[in-house]
């Protein structure tokens, strides 16, 4: 389980890697300066494949585009060689904040949470099919790493501020939540970190990346603590699974910026093969009002 780098950028918030069954590719952004990045393993090349506003999290469409979810609550559709298509230019309430990490859900709706600011904690959102932004929630600390139990029937949620991994149960039919509470408490301790992004593989085994914590850890579906990978990096930020078979897991850092801090390999990307499968994350179907 040892992570090899695929791509050395020194992302200063690398995050939110997905990976792309169409075009057999990595994706995954660098968050405050919006830059989308892409990986091939066929020619084990990576590129920059869009600058744009700060990106903080985004999805694969059913039609194989990306929705980016951005600064001031914007929404976009980026596909390669257009314009991007704006499905919500701002949200009111988030002009002065952005986005943070997403995730699609069965039907094809989006969660995502923002970022707090000076003068509040951040919120909740459901990205409806439509385009619209529905509030779910207020006072989030820090939102970051979602995920489904394999039935379907419940949803995860980090808040890495509060150090927890929440669970709620999940409604397919209407993309309600309900009955929140903690599935997992970190350590309050030196060199634990924060949980941050997450994945969920074939089993229904938890994989949460620790921000400051040099690991990702493994927890099985009743929350105990299985094992971790070391990565070289501080500021382990994100996993998911991909590759043709799913049994890659591919894992982003932060901190490029202070390698002499955060480590040598700080925002780099790595690859890992952890011994299990994962399964494709759901795809969106979010579209223009309108169109």
């Amino acid at each position: 389980m040892e992570p090899e780098v695929i791509a050395d950028y020194p992302c200063i918030t690398g995050e939110g890697p997905l990976w792309h069954p169409d075009e057999r590719k990595l994706y995954w952004v660098d968050i405050p300066p919006g830059r989308l990045y892409r990986w091939d393993p066929a020619i084990r090349q990576s590129e920059l494949v869009l600058e744009t506003d700060p990106i903080g999290g985004f999805t694969i469409q059913d039609d194989g585009s990306l929705l980016l979810c951005m600064a001031k609550g914007a929404v976009k559709i980026w596909k390669e060689g257009q314009p991007l298509i704006t499905v919500i230019d701002h949200l009111d309430e988030e002009v002065d904040t952005r986005f943070n990490d997403v995730i699609a859900d069965p039907a094809g709706r989006v969660f995502g949470g923002t970022m707090r600011t000076e003068k509040r904690l951040g919120n909740f959102y459901r990205i409806e099919l439509d385009g619209t932004a529905t509030k779910l929630f207020e006072g989030v600390g820090v939102p970051n790493g979602m995920g489904f139990t394999p039935d379907r029937k419940q949803m995860y949620f980090t808040d890495t501020f509060e150090r927890q991994i929440y669970i709620f149960d999940y409604d397919e039919q209407t993309g309600n939540l309900s009955n929140r509470r903690t599935f997992i408490r970190t350590p309050d301790a030196p060199g634990e970190g924060f949980p941050d992004g997450m994945t969920v593989d074939a089993n229904g085994d938890i994989w949460s990346a620790r921000w400051d914590g040099y690991c990702v850890v493994h927890y099985s579906k009743e929350g105990k603590e299985l094992d971790r990978i070391k990565f070289p990096s501080k500021k382990v930020s994100c996993p998911t699974f991909g590759g043709p078979d799913y049994e890659d897991m591919f894992v982003t850092t932060a901190g490029g910026n202070d390698r002499t801090e955060n480590g040598p390999t700080a925002g780099a990307t790595f690859r890992v093969r952890p011994g299990v499968k994962g399964v494709p994350e759901f795809r969106s179907r979010v579209h223009k009002p309108g169109a």
